[in-house]
């Protein structure tokens, strides 16, 4: 993920917690395949008028939230479920902070934003983000947001954190030599 440019999934609502995005009866599998259909299962059923259940919402791979979103259980299912429905990004005032974690560590970009610029977001149709420059840009304003810079490395590489550890074996083993041959110095100098 480097760049997103996509219409909003506005959900404005407030402490959506983890049992709303995906809820406990859709909780018997260990893959992330296939759970996008059950996200928000509940409120797709109760409201006609989801978001989700609209066809202009359909392709929209930015979701936009009220403040303390992803509040609850720590289940990691939240995240797949989003992710497995095409949502690449959260703009929300807050995060759970498991949730967040749990998101970013499935490729999902949580950004968060002042509740008013939040509110201005709901009111337009389209948002892009620029991670490498840690942007959001929607009608005409650009607003910068904070991210941790080994998580951005991850999001735009698409590295997992064992990818990541990968890709640095030669140091990692580099290092592991230089440390042993510093270990066996010190204890023949002992």
């Amino acid at each position: 993920m480097k760049i997103i440019e996509s219409k909003i999934l506005p959900i404005p609502r407030k402490d959506i917690d983890t049992d709303l995005i995906i809820p406990a009866d859709f909780l018997t599998t260990t893959t992330k395949e296939g759970l996008g259909q059950h996200v928000f299962d509940r409120l797709r059923k109760m409201e006609p008028d989801f978001p989700m259940n609209l066809p202009e919402y359909q392709d929209a791979q930015i979701l936009v939230a009220g403040d303390n979103f992803g509040c609850g259980s720590s289940r990691e299912h939240a995240p797949w479920a989003l992710a497995d429905w095409g949502i690449q990004v959260i703009i929300a005032p807050s995060f759970a902070n498991i949730f967040h974690t749990n998101a970013l560590n499935n490729g999902i970009l949580c950004i968060t934003l002042p509740e008013q610029v939040v509110d201005q977001i709901f009111q337009t149709a389209e948002v892009k983000v620029d991670l490498p420059n840690q942007t959001v840009t929607f009608a005409n304003q650009t607003h910068n947001f904070e991210i941790n810079p080994y998580k951005k490395t991850c999001l735009i590489e698409n590295l997992s954190d064992m990818d990541y550890l990968l890709k640095h074996l030669p140091q990692i083993q580099e290092f592991e030599q230089q440390h042993q041959k510093n270990l066996f110095f010190h204890l023949q100098n002992l």
